[in-house]
């Protein structure tokens, strides 16, 4: 069975409703479904999946084509995921697929989850099915599986996917050691900050420590303005509940109900009560090597359905993130702008030069700014679709 051009048009067209739906999927993969008459290049159905909505994207796809009239008999599907065998939230898509009268599925790529993966396909062949996986390294089935990392390794690891995002000089700094209290100093310009925003909208969770909310007073908050499923859990890690009652995310916290601060067993409870009052979900973690456990720490938010994980901290938890082995992909912005050697480091133990000397899959893409351009670099520590 050879890729036609019918196919590609549905997978792309497929890829494309999967990125639509990708702030309403999560703790679910994101998906898009295409149905296609061949002979007459027609599409008969499409949809993708919002978790919500219960119905996967071959589904949709099915419903919106029966709705229709349409006869599925004989029509290809063109999925970005294998379609599931297993019974969830639904039934098996493989087995409403062979229902239809499906005799073609084209797939970008297969289920990273390993109690599934090939079996969707194993029981559409022995049902007479047609199917066709494209080459991993193809541009389709690479789109499928970047938008999908964070589910992809987490399905595998049980916990979340973890990007460290920096914005950093030209030199490899953070900040001045100079600055303003309680407000934040940007080095980069509005195109990469609203970049940024795009990264925020796209994780399930925001994490930042008690440092950064000390000196910065941050809302960290998807400001996209696009809609989403669930709101950006708002992350704290807060040995002691140092955190201000009147800082923002506290403020924030009854009407959005949406952060979440780690603390130690030696942080006060009145505090803790006090916390508790305006909303803010507080859960004590047990302590390693002088610090808070960050493995438990990612533990919990697995327990939350968070995929996930945008870290925007300061020096000492990235450098920390860093030594655990807990970054697994990393996106640095860089400004034309030169901080000099008294400015605040990246991380403890490490710089952003050397981490990048680690990174496989490296993208580079420019913004404009006032000053000139900022450059982001982007890759991965751990490819969470590696073996496969």
């Amino acid at each position: 069975m050879r890729l036609l051009p019918a196919d590609e048009r549905g997978l792309r067209r497929a890829l494309e409703l999967a990125s639509e739906a990708a702030a309403f999927a999560s703790p679910n993969p994101t998906v898009g479904c295409v149905l296609v008459r061949l002979e007459t290049a027609t599409i008969l159905g499409e949809g993708a999946h919002f978790y919500d909505n219960f119905d996967h994207a071959e589904i949709a796809a099915l419903k919106q084509a029966r709705a229709a009239g349409h006869d599925l008999h004989g029509a290809t599907a063109c999925v970005t995921l294998e379609p599931c065998v297993h019974h969830g939230r639904t039934g098996p898509c493989s087995d409403a697929l062979i229902a239809a009268g499906i005799t073609r599925c084209v797939v970008a790529t297969l289920d990273p989850n390993p109690l599934v993966r090939g079996k969707g396909l194993a029981r559409m062949i022995e049902a007479g099915i047609e199917v066709l996986v494209l080459p991993k390294e193809s541009e389709i089935a690479q789109g499928a599986r970047r938008l999908n990392d964070a589910f992809a390794f987490a399905i595998q690891h049980e916990r979340p996917f973890v990007t460290l995002k920096a914005a950093l000089s030209v030199d490899g700094k953070i900040a001045p050691m100079q600055r303003t209290e309680r407000a934040p100093y940007w080095l980069t310009g509005a195109a990469a900050r609203a970049d940024v925003q795009r990264l925020r909208h796209a994780s399930d969770a925001i994490l930042t420590g008690i440092g950064t909310v000390l000196t910065d007073d941050p809302e960290l908050t998807d400001r996209t303005g696009l809609a989403r499923r669930r709101p950006l859990l708002r992350v704290v890690l807060d040995p002691r509940l140092r955190i201000p009652l009147e800082s923002k995310l506290v403020r924030s916290a009854a009407e959005r109900h949406d952060v979440l601060v780690m603390c130690d067993d030696e942080a006060p409870e009145e505090r803790e009560t006090e916390l508790r009052e305006l909303g803010v979900e507080v859960h004590r973690l047990p302590r390693r090597d002088g610090r808070l456990d960050l493995r438990v720490a990612l533990d919990v938010l697995n327990e939350h359905h968070i995929r996930s994980v945008l870290l925007e901290a300061g020096t000492a938890l990235n450098g920390s993130f860093l030594r655990d082995g807990l970054v697994d992909k990393v996106v640095f912005y860089y400004a034309e702008q030169e901080l000099g050697g008294a400015a605040i480091p990246f991380a403890e133990g490490t710089s952003p030069y050397l981490v990048q000397e680690q990174l496989s899959g490296v993208e580079r893409r420019a913004f404009p700014s006032g000053s000139g351009e900022d450059v982001r670099i982007s890759g991965y520590l751990h490819d969470p679709w590696a073996g496969w």
